[in-house]
């Protein structure tokens, strides 16, 4: 784990949590894993603050713990875990594009409190929806709940584990801490509930003030009855398959870059019927005949058998190699090297950036050492056609940047420069992990100036936030034009037009954190999976 790692966790966690959640946070990925009096020591906070930290680490997938053998829990903050809060609005919008504004606010919900039941999901979602709607228009529970059965049947969503159910009448002790388990086979089974009602819009202040003994015998009543029937299943979001998503999309893309529109979506077509069936880490997808994917394709296409076995051909015998054939029955079984694919696109991420930084002569040298694997300057300068003087510079800042690594194989054992061999070639792992250490500086450096741009502006902002409060208030009791246009006032030209240049300044960095995070996740990916690989 980096330095750089360790600070754009810190940075998250502070600005999604507060300073004491990112104090505990931080030190725990610091030190590894730690039992509790030993972090209240080390951090010198109070049990009470630490515990209540924990709580909220433990609650949004943050923090794990461990029963050790002599008695005591230790807890472990994953630094993985705490830099995926970078993806939690491409998971929202990934949620939206395919399940509209139902399965946006589901899986937005699910991130935001981090574990929760259906019944409180249902019912949250649908109370802000029917905010949105026409007044006399609300969102009906059961819309809701089918929404999060199809999220739940295409694995976006996921039990969590739970601790299995104690009898009453055991004398054992409890143990310090439960050991969470869940079914695989129901990890994605939602619960049977009937849940039936529609959404509610908050009330007005003043009917709160009307109903407000009203409220609370409401709330006294709803104590009272009896548990929802999903109570102790709680739901989260399945980050690994929405990761699969993401890496999907990228393999469609390239084949289409790479092709044409048609061999896209015949990849993009055995991606999804394996979807469910392969697993994350796995190298293939389930192999897959070309009767399988005819019948499989969108209605749109209308493509006949021939043809479809032409482009399977097509993919198959390209030099990217995303499809290979793995066998001659059912017209051809066929399957996609994910494991091929993802160093493919690193390797096209880690070009693009050789040639922004040192241009085009330098992405032909780096090009021409991936495809010759080991070469010396002389071969370098007449393979590439650049003049030695030229070749030797673009090497040499390659070489420094750690682009391109040197290999010496000596002639003889005394390693004597003149006898020895001195091969220039590219470690795409080595090349890859450093990129990515430089993206993870990247985003920790927009955060930092996206703050120092709030806090800058401060000031401004509460007054631009108060007014709008008072303009709203006003409208809601039907203020007259002249009225409203006195408040607008308030906010003078000058003042407007720095709020307009900081919205612009914010809206550029956050968009900058999404593309930077786009080429963390190739990297991550491509890391994973070969660190992984068989």
């Amino acid at each position: 784990m980096t330095q750089a790692e360790i600070k754009l966790c810190s940075l998250l966690l502070q600005e999604h949590f507060g300073e004491i959640v990112e104090k505990i946070g931080t030190h725990l990925i610091k030190t590894g894993s730690q039992p509790l009096r030993v972090i209240a020591n080390d951090t010198g906070m109070s049990l009470d603050q630490v515990k209540k930290a924990l709580c909220v680490l433990i609650q949004h997938n943050l923090v794990t713990y461990q029963l050790q053998k002599r008695g005591f829990v230790e807890y472990e903050a994953p630094c993985s875990r705490v830099l995926r809060i970078l993806r939690y609005p491409r998971y929202i919008y990934t949620a939206k594009t395919l399940y509209s504004d139902m399965g946006e606010l589901i899986v937005e919900e699910l991130l935001l409190n981090g574990k929760m039941t259906m019944s409180a999901v249902v019912r949250k979602v649908a109370d802000r929806l029917t905010e949105t709607m026409e007044d006399g228009k609300t969102m009906d529970y059961g819309e809701v709940s089918n929404t999060f059965m199809r999220l739940a049947d295409t694995h976006f969503i996921q039990r969590c584990p739970m601790a299995p159910e104690t009898t009453e009448t055991s004398d054992a002790p409890p143990p310090p801490a439960p050991t969470l388990a869940v079914n695989e086979k129901d990890m994605y089974v939602v619960p049977n509930l009937n849940l039936i009602g529609k959404g509610k819009r908050r009330r007005s202040f003043e009917d709160e003030d009307n109903g407000e003994h009203k409220a609370k015998r409401q709330k006294q009543d709803a104590d009272s009855q009896e548990s929802p029937p999903d109570d102790g299943i709680y739901w989260q979001a399945n980050i690994d398959r929405f990761h699969q998503h993401f890496r999907d999309q990228a393999i469609v893309s390239a084949v289409a870059n790479r092709m044409d529109q048609t061999s896209s979506e015949i990849v993009r077509t055995m991606l999804r019927m394996s979807e469910i069936t392969t697993s994350s880490t796995a190298p293939y997808t389930q192999p897959l005949s070309s009767n399988e994917i005819f019948r499989s394709l969108p209605a749109g296409y209308n493509i006949v058998k021939q043809i479809l076995d032409q482009y399977l051909t097509l993919l198959a015998d390209d030099p990217l190699e995303f499809v290979g054939k793995s066998g001659d029955s059912g017209g051809g079984m066929y399957v996609i090297n994910l494991h091929k694919a993802l160093a493919t696109l690193a390797t096209a991420t880690l070009e693009s950036v050789v040639q922004e930084r040192f241009g085009s002569r330098c992405a032909r040298i780096f090009r021409l050492l991936l495809r010759k694997k080991h070469l010396e300057q002389k071969q370098v300068e007449d393979f590439a056609m650049i003049p030695a003087k030229e070749a030797k510079d673009m090497l040499y800042k390659m070489l420094s940047e750690n682009f391109v690594s040197l290999q010496e194989i000596p002639k003889t054992p005394d390693h004597a420069p003149s006898r020895t061999f001195y091969l220039y070639t590219v470690n795409t792992l080595s090349s890859a992990r450093m990129l990515l250490h430089r993206c993870y500086k990247s985003v920790a450096n927009l955060i930092e100036r996206r703050q120092y741009e709030t806090k800058e502006n401060k000031r401004l902002l509460e007054k631009s936030q108060r007014v709008e409060a008072i303009l709203a208030s006003m409208q809601a009791t039907g203020a007259e034009e002249v009225q409203l246009q006195e408040i607008e006032e308030m906010i003078t030209a000058p003042e407007r037009q720095q709020l307009e240049n900081l919205k612009r300044n914010v809206n550029k960095i956050d968009a900058s954190e999404n593309q930077v995070d786009e080429t963390i996740f190739v990297l991550e990916s491509y890391i994973e999976s070969t660190v992984k690989k068989p």
